[in-house]
């Protein structure tokens, strides 16, 4: 069984929007809590990188060129994740995966396809 999927992804225009969701099973709700949730993307030939995280206290990292169009956020009762992204470019295209590490843990989801193109 999957302990984390991912869903939202699509094909969007440039300046648009989109929401991606990360839900979690398998996770007792403590070591969820504990957890830091993070969203990573890989585009065609090239490194994954964080796009951002949010810890246990609801701390928050951002990576710098998604900082102001991208918001991460959790509901712990729900254990889920969310990445709002704003304003769009073709240079946000890629599969965009969700992570949740430490409190003992570290699982990752299989990945969404984002496209950004018009």
């Amino acid at each position: 069984q999957r302990r984390l999927v991912e869903s939202g992804g699509g094909l969007v225009q440039p300046g648009g929007s989109l929401r991606l969701s990360c839900e979690s099973s398998g996770i007792i709700l403590s070591v969820y809590t504990a957890s830091t949730m993070a969203w990573y993307r890989q585009a065609p030939g090239k490194q994954r990188e964080l796009v951002a995280s949010i810890s246990s206290d609801r701390a928050t990292n951002y990576l710098d060129s998604v900082k102001g169009r991208f918001t991460i956020s959790r509901d712990n009762r729900k254990r889920a994740a969310y990445l709002e992204m704003n304003s769009l470019q073709p240079e946000d295209t890629a599969v965009y995966f969700c992570a949740a590490t430490g409190g003992g843990i570290d699982y990752w989801g299989q990945g969404t396809q984002v496209t950004v193109s018009s």
